[in-house]
């Protein structure tokens, strides 16, 4: 591998942070967590190991941002791609599909999210952050659709922004457990549970 070129090795910018993210999240699904090395992503990124540091402390807050970066590009994708509850399957099919192409990141966000309900955990305001913002978003995105019969009877907007989280989630989980089992096909028929009422023509 070619030496790490110093580019700056000390401009603190959104683009370099960005080069250095980007170059943590191929080496984690590559390498896994334990096995990717600061060094390797420094590497990775263009900069030498004492540039990446003056970024980020450690791996432990490397993968936090690596994960809310994610996060926030898929969020983006969602609103883009999203305008209505009979797009909602396809797009979140098509987003667990991305997510078992990284299994190695999907591991991390459980262990790190399990970790994080630990309040002294440094990513505990975060994921409470973002839980709040989800729900809040996703209901947000209900009250219409309910009074037009969208929503099956009885599911409140809050309800479904909070069924939906956890269906998404212990769905991730189990695949990660057993990557043998189709959770697509699970979360289609849920989304159908949410929209569709049983007394639809």
């Amino acid at each position: 591998m070619g030496q790490a070129k110093a580019r700056g090795p000390y401009a603190k910018t959104p683009a370099r942070k960005a080069e250095i993210v980007r170059a943590a999240r191929d080496s984690f699904a590559e390498r896994g967590y334990a096995h990717a090395s600061l060094r390797d992503i420094a590497e990775r990124a263009g900069i030498t190991h004492a540039g990446l540091l003056h970024h980020f402390r450690n791996k432990d807050e490397l993968l936090a941002e690596v994960l809310a970066d994610r996060d926030a590009e898929e969020w983006r994708q969602g609103l883009a791609e999203v305008d209505g509850p009979d797009r909602l399957g396809p797009h979140l099919s098509e987003l667990i599909r991305h997510h078992q192409k990284a299994p190695e990141l999907m591991r991390l966000w459980i262990e790190l999210a399990a970790a994080a309900s630990r309040p002294d955990q440094p990513a505990h305001a975060y994921f409470v952050e973002r839980y709040e913002r989800s729900r809040a978003q996703f209901a947000d995105g209900f009250p219409d659709e309910a009074a037009r019969g969208g929503l099956r009877e009885g599911i409140t907007p809050e309800s479904a922004a909070v069924l939906f989280q956890a269906v998404l989630n212990g769905l991730q989980l189990q695949w990660v457990l057993d990557q043998e089992l189709d959770i697509v096909g699970p979360m289609t028929d849920f989304v159908r549970l949410l929209f569709e009422r049983p007394d639809a023509a």
